[in-house]
């Protein structure tokens, strides 16, 4: 019997962790969109289909509530699981498949379900039975986060994923392995493009999608493109199954799509501006910015918020800044490419937010703030959602002594494991309840601070002894670092840095 069910067990999933699952950022969609969030005391939270486990781990470890998730891969399972024993969260971590979970008689009622990309890889079967799992287990005011690949974003790519599966699957068994599968079969892709095969001729969009994989982790490329099931979606289809466990769209789980300005053009608007049902107004939507991969939130029962109710709320609501001002780019990219963002509204609003050593802020405050005091509310929750949507700034919580401790643990945890490998590149602040990125050589510093460490020459000597016993050279302007000053003179700025640019937030976030 195949336990995969079709779906790729050969190489583990990636080491990804998304912040778009956390409840925090759940919650702020909702108000954003007018609706009431879920309001569980204690929150339940379940993850279906959690991967490596890091996203609902330190969910788990930052966020008060009751966390449950499952995975049916038990290499998956166990590599969660020493996560969770790191944090002592008490996440509750399964091995089931969804058939198994749904017929578990200890599973509650939840206030918020999650899946994230998992629908599109899975059977017809599997789908009925995460429907009937949120039909019977979601609580009325609950909350289901589901993502997907969709049409018509993926109109061009279709036919290529079906020509990269079937070479794998059958004019590749003189290479071994999933990943040298892969390979052979971009690589035949190529040769067929330079044949001039008219599929690609009218229809660039495949070829510069085959490019884009190249620069793609192989790992979550196998799962894409070799899983037996893959089923494409229109969202008017999402809402349509999703009807019948008597779930309503409520918003989109992507941020920057709150924000009509960043993806739209002015015809655009006017357009959906004319378009009263929401399933249309979708539908439409994605065919302007031809998407390819939603994020919805659908809400069983939607309690709408009065106006003083939603502003009370998001007056009430905290804000910190993530990355150092210096770092913060007033340009975003969104389906229209390049957006501009106005200096004389983000500049002030970005140095008000690193005052008091970036300490979180409410909306209030803010709009009380004397380099503020231009701005319309509406006009500085707008800027707030663009600088949380394009990961320079989170809401933020107040933090439990709990989680506080939880997360400290996890996150020595994950900087240990840091001297072996570098998988795991977040980190988790218990006080927006979300991963913060960390990379590898900065969880580094970190622990050598911990071990007495201070100035920025002795990190990086710390750091080099352990990359050069496992034979790790640093690269800079393309080129490898060869002799040991050469690293740690480079080493050394990039202590400096660390320690000047990003202790002091991390330190305002609980990482530190």
């Amino acid at each position: 019997m195949d336990w995969g069910e079709g779906y790729v067990t050969e190489v583990e999933y990636t080491f990804g962790y998304f912040a778009e699952l956390s409840p925090c950022i759940l919650r702020l969609e909702c108000l954003s969109a007018g609706l009431a969030p879920p309001a569980g005391n204690p929150l339940r939270y379940l993850e279906l289909g959690y991967g490596q486990g890091l996203s609902i781990n330190m969910h788990a470890a930052a966020v008060p509530g009751e966390f449950w998730g499952t995975d049916f891969n038990p290499a998956h399972a166990g590599f969660a699981r020493a996560l969770a024993d790191a944090s002592g969260s008490g996440v509750v971590l399964l091995n089931d498949s969804f058939a198994e979970l749904a017929e578990r008689p200890d599973l509650p009622e939840f206030d918020v379900i999650v899946l994230h990309g998992i629908w599109t890889w899975i059977s017809d079967d599997n789908r009925r039975i995460i429907v009937d799992i949120i039909k019977r287990k979601l609580r009325v005011g609950g909350l289901v986060y589901i993502s997907y690949n969709c049409l018509p974003g993926w109109g061009t790519g279709a036919p290529l994923r079906h020509l990269i599966k079937l070479y794998g699957d059958v004019a590749s068994s003189d290479v071994s392995g999933m990943e040298g599968r892969l390979e052979a079969a971009m690589k035949f892709t190529r040769q067929l493009i330079d044949a001039g095969a008219l599929y690609f001729r009218h229809t660039p969009g495949a070829a510069g999608r085959l490019k884009v994989m190249a620069e793609e982790d192989p790992h979550y490329l196998a799962h894409e493109y070799f899983s037996r099931d893959w089923h494409l979606m229109t969202f008017s289809d999402m809402a349509r199954v999703l009807g019948d466990a008597k779930l309503t769209f409520a918003a989109s789980g992507t941020m920057l799509n709150h924000i009509d300005a960043v993806n739209l053009n002015n015809e655009g608007q006017q357009l959906l501006a004319q378009i009263t049902h929401p399933i249309l107004y979708q539908s439409v939507r994605d065919y302007m910015v031809n998407e390819q991969f939603r994020r919805d939130l659908f809400i069983k029962g939607p309690c709408q918020l009065t106006g003083p109710e939603r502003w009370e709320m998001l007056r009430a609501q905290m804000f910190v800044l993530i990355e150092h001002p210096d770092e913060i780019s007033m340009k975003i990219s969104g389906p229209r490419g390049e957006v501009m963002l106005q200096e004389a509204v983000y500049r002030p609003l970005i140095e008000a937010m690193a005052e008091d050593n970036y300490a979180p802020k409410t909306l209030g405050q803010l709009a009380g703030h004397a380099k503020l005091a231009s701005l319309q509310h509406a006009q500085l929750l707008q800027a707030l959602l663009v600088l949380v949507g394009s990961n320079h700034a989170r809401p933020a919580q107040e933090i439990a002594d709990k989680a506080r401790q939880r997360c400290a643990a996890l996150n020595r945890y994950i900087c240990e494991q840091a001297r072996s490998e570098g998988h795991i590149l977040v980190l988790v602040s218990p006080l927006t309840g979300c991963g913060i990125a960390v990379g590898r050589a900065e969880q580094l510093f970190l622990l050598a601070a911990r071990h007495g460490k201070k100035t920025a020459s002795e990190k990086a000597a710390y750091v080099w002894e352990i990359l050069s016993a496992q034979g790790q050279n640093l690269m800079k302007d393309g080129k490898m670092l060869e002799t040991a000053a050469e690293n740690i003179a480079e080493l050394t700025q990039i202590a400096t840095k660390f320690v000047d640019k990003r202790v002091p937030i991390l330190a305002a976030l609980g990482i530190v």
